[in-house]
């Protein structure tokens, strides 16, 4: 059920979203974007059965599993599940943003993020392009603070599903009227804002770390509200790969892996493991 629930909120918000990057997009569609769906609706496919065959839903089976057994600061609080559903739920969007905020900090994760940034054009299908074990990864993250803190299943699962959804959301070209955006970005992250994120200019790249509260880059200093050279001017993906050849699915699982520098989050350059 839990599962069925998560793919139905996907599915409805993934539709909506491609329904409105084609009533407003906000920029025109990279050449070859045929062949980036093909592509990272292969790596979601890829991800699917990986966790079917690892991790699976390891944050919901924690939820129960912790639940049953007592575990977690909640059970010792005696809070209200109001309140603890709140807090759970902010909590693992904070987690998250930091996780993020990691992923671009810590040369290790960033090899498995950079597949995510290499996209050269962002859309909805780039909320659905991550690396199989980064993806492995998170899960197992995040079923240890829903441990640590006996976050209820049910919090779990809405958590899961809004997080999805906000990245096809966030990632989508969509062409918000400005007042709207500006508005809602008090509260949660929009696509121009998150857009800005995926820029190859440095010290935009490093800023809107946030999935779905924007409250986390406010507070933490990592806020830009516009690219430098404008949203239609921005040049997304990665400097060091940009050949539309080296971004295939096959290369793609194995960009971790192959030499070629990479710019880290402090400017620096780190070389990778084997050759292109």
């Amino acid at each position: 059920m839990e599962a069925a629930l998560r793919l139905g909120i996907f599915l409805g918000v993934f539709v909506v979203v491609a329904v409105l990057e084609i009533v407003l997009p906000k920029r025109p569609k990279a050449d070859g974007w045929q062949g980036r769906w093909l592509t990272n609706i292969g790596i979601l496919t890829i991800n699917i059965v990986v966790q079917r065959l690892t991790v699976g839903a390891a944050a919901f089976a924690t939820a129960v599993y912790a639940q049953q057994h007592g575990w977690g600061l909640f059970g010792y609080l005696g809070w209200p599940w109001w309140l603890e559903a709140v807090v759970g739920f902010i909590i693992l969007d904070f987690a998250i943003y930091l996780q993020h905020v990691m992923s671009h900090a810590l040369p290790a994760f960033w090899r498995l993020h950079q597949v995510h940034h290499a996209d050269l054009d962002v859309d909805l299908t780039t909320g659905i392009r991550f690396h199989p074990l980064e993806i492995v990864i998170s899960m197992i993250y995040k079923a240890a603070l829903v441990a640590a803190l006996g976050i209820d299943p049910w919090v779990v699962i809405a958590f899961e599903a809004v997080l999805n959804g906000a990245a096809v959301f966030t990632h989508g070209n969509i062409a918000l009227p400005e007042r709207l955006d500006r508005y809602l970005r008090y509260a949660v992250c929009t696509p121009d804002m998150h857009r800005v994120h995926h820029s190859t200019i440095i010290h935009e790249t490093n800023s809107n770390y946030g999935f779905f509260l924007s409250i986390w880059d406010r507070l933490c200093g990592t806020m830009l509200h516009a690219p430098s050279k404008g949203q239609l001017g921005i040049e997304l993906g990665l400097t060091e790969w940009r050949s539309p050849a080296q971004l295939g699915l096959p290369r793609l699982l194995l960009m971790p892996f192959r030499q070629k520098a990479r710019q880290a989050s402090d400017g620096s350059d780190e070389p990778m493991a084997t050759k292109d």
